[in-house]
């Protein structure tokens, strides 16, 4: 079963997914990027339905600006599928001060199962992260869908619970904060059989990392690597793969680091080596500047419309259905 922001799902309902997108973020490290409206989210999310996606994961953690709530309003007026994550991002998005820096290893493995198992927050808080749970769907934007999703979200007494644990790391390097979370999400991952994303810089440290989840029991397959083909190695990635690894490919539409060719290239040479069983793809659009419905380009649109046909052109039919919709059901499915 999957566990999405609307109740669980049988993992062969969930069709073609998005594997890692935002529909709300607030950080610091993106001022005037802010993702914070909900009629504009919404709409962007039915841009992504629209191009040939039943589902995705919203990956915003804990402090950065999540509304769950308003997920399950999306999710019930676009009919997508949407998985909610917990957990934590990599340090730099928590300036000292951030309360979230106050949470030790306890209270991190309290707050994540919380999301998981009772249900997350309406708005994040020290307090919230340990013992509020969302019991209801708040008010709405005051749209005629939005208002008609609200009431029937309040007729089923939704429970909004996270089904995916992140965390982050920095490039090169796992900072005290960001190992306490490791092992906060290793401990909620054993509690719960959720699976993990987490975040690299670069794809560096990723062998570390899959080593560090491994000693506290958290089997590779379990584990997302996004940003992965932020280093287009293929030696690198099918070593990944090898320890069953998923690997996160969300970089198109980033001409100003890598291209869409460079990604293409990639992906066929991993498919080529046996290995499309392991490809997860995304877009991690991510900000207000690159969402259409903000007023920005290119949308959440653009993997579906515009990548995912040449990636057809390249790779077949066949591979490019199992990483969209065989791929992502093995990883969020818990049996």
């Amino acid at each position: 079963m999957i566990r999405t922001v609307r109740g669980d799902i049988a993992a062969e309902t969930l069709g073609r997914t998005n594997y890692h997108e935002h529909l709300f973020q607030v950080s610091p490290l993106l001022p005037g990027d802010e993702l914070d409206n909900e009629e504009a989210s919404g709409a962007e999310a039915a841009l992504l339905h629209d191009s040939g996606f039943t589902a995705m994961i919203d990956a915003t953690p804990i402090g950065l600006g999540r509304r769950p709530e308003a997920l399950a309003r999306i999710s019930e007026t676009t009919g997508l599928h949407i998985v909610a994550t917990t957990g934590l991002h990599r340090e730099a998005h928590y300036p000292a001060g951030h309360w979230v820096h106050s949470l030790d290893l306890a209270a991190r493995t309290a707050a994540f199962v919380s999301d998981i198992e009772s249900g997350m927050p309406r708005a994040d808080s020290v307090t919230a992260a340990l013992s509020t749970v969302v019991t209801g769907t708040g008010t709405g934007t005051g749209t005629a869908g939005v208002a008609e999703g609200e009431a029937a979200l309040d007729a089923q007494s939704l429970t909004v619970q996270a089904g995916l644990i992140k965390a982050g790391i920095g490039y090169w390097a796992i900072s005290t904060f960001e190992r306490c979370t490791l092992d906060a999400v290793a401990a909620a991952h054993r509690a719960t059989r959720r699976p993990v994303m987490v975040h690299l810089e670069f794809c560096t440290a990723a062998h570390e990392v899959l080593d560090l989840l491994a000693a506290e029991g958290v089997a590779s397959n379990r584990v997302v690597l996004a940003h992965a083909d932020r280093d287009p190695d293929p030696g690198l990635h099918l070593s990944l793969a090898e320890r069953g690894a998923w690997l996160g490919y969300d970089g198109m539409a980033r001409a100003r680091t890598r291209s869409d060719d460079e990604l293409l290239t990639l992906t066929k040479r991993i498919v080529d080596a046996g290995a499309a069983g392991r490809v997860l793809l995304g877009g991690d659009v991510a900000r207000a500047t690159r969402y259409l419905a903000y007023g920005g380009m290119p949308g959440l649109g653009y993997l579906g419309t515009r990548y995912v046909p040449r990636l057809r052109a390249l790779v077949g039919d066949a591979a490019v259905e199992q990483m969209l919709t065989a791929n992502p059901a093995e990883f969020l499915d818990v049996a």
